[in-house]
């Protein structure tokens, strides 16, 4: 079995041709769901709660913070954090680009229950 190119990211190159905060590339297969973020400074990823899924965060490049719940920790290139799922978390870019990869288990679709 050969590993299909969408399964792999350049993240140099995907950072070379990005014009926008947000996902600049991801995947979605049958068991995990990945997201290249990018945030420019300032910019940031509101307060919201995953009740569903641990989310693991893996910092590339930048500096900013991520608060889950009361704690607030840096984030710098090479740390890996893995936020629990049930708990609030925030994400603020504070010298850009951040330049983050998300990864959790695959979940349904977000239709209403």
């Amino acid at each position: 079995m050969s590993l299909p190119p969408e399964n792999r990211v350049d993240v140099a190159d995907a950072l070379r041709h990005a014009r926008y905060d947000g996902a600049i590339w991801s995947l979605n297969c049958e068991q995990l769901n990945t997201n290249l973020i990018r945030l420019s400074t300032g910019a940031g990823i509101p307060a919201h709660v995953n009740g569903d899924l641990d989310v693991l965060l893996v910092v590339f490049e930048g500096s900013g913070e991520l608060q889950v719940d009361d704690d607030v920790s840096a984030l710098e290139p090479g740390v890996a954090v893995v936020v629990p799922r049930g708990s609030q978390r925030r994400i603020r870019c504070l010298r850009g680009p951040l330049v983050y990869l998300t990864a959790h288990r695959q979940r349904g679709g977000l239709m209403p229950r």
